[in-house]
């Protein structure tokens, strides 16, 4: 923050969706900043999660990127226009993901990420950024046979992009376990399909704080 505040910044919430537990909360959604020293206004995507500490609320976590539109570039001139969606048929996005699961082919759900993918799996410390190293995830993955549902969804759109982020639970049937996870995706529109061009996946905020 040393050479942060040196920019003066100010921020409000645009958008705000919030997850509570027993002990912690989380808020995530577009914040803008307009800097003092410049008179720049910053629009970027969010994520808090507050911890109960010493008798107030404390910040255990933040994560706080530009907006896909920077790095999810225009769509290649051969592609369709993006359709219109309801924030019901962004959430509806996961069958695609779920159902390339039940296949149990690896090769079948790496396709259902963008050609310049971001995946940073549950259960691997490794960022995936191309189809071989998120093929190769799957292989390990899909032995467990998972298949998910969302428990929780919260959707920000754009024109050609969607993010959809919130909690969902898989349900292991090689071994019958449950996994409950925070996730985040953002779709964009490639080659006339929603593909997903940045998937986040962690464990719930009680198993670290």
């Amino acid at each position: 923050f040393v050479d942060f505040l040196q920019k003066k910044p100010q921020g409000v919430i645009l958008e705000s969706n919030v997850i509570k537990g027993d002990d912690w909360a989380m808020d995530a959604g577009i914040y803008e900043f307009t800097m003092g020293a410049t008179g720049d206004v910053v629009k970027a995507r969010y994520s808090y999660v507050y911890t109960y500490e010493e008798g107030e609320w404390k910040i255990a976590h933040h994560h706080s990127s530009v907006m896909p539109e920077a790095f999810l570039g225009a769509p290649a001139a051969a592609d369709t226009p993006a359709p219109a969606m309801t924030k019901a048929e962004v959430t509806g996005l996961f069958n695609l993901w779920n159902d390339a699961l039940a296949t149990l082919d690896p090769d079948t759900v790496a396709k259902r990420y963008a050609s310049k993918p971001v995946l940073l799996p549950t259960v691997s410390d490794v960022p995936r950024t191309d189809y071989e190293s998120i093929k190769s995830y799957f292989v390990d993955f899909l032995q467990k046979k998972p298949q998910g549902v969302i428990l929780e969804s919260n959707v920000i759109q754009g024109d050609d992009w969607a993010m959809d982020a919130g909690i969902y639970e898989f349900t292991m049937g090689a071994t019958g376990d449950k996994v409950k996870a925070r996730y985040s995706y953002v779709y964009q529109w490639e080659e006339g399909e929603w593909k997903i061009a940045h998937h986040h996946s962690s464990v719930m905020p009680e198993a670290y704080l």
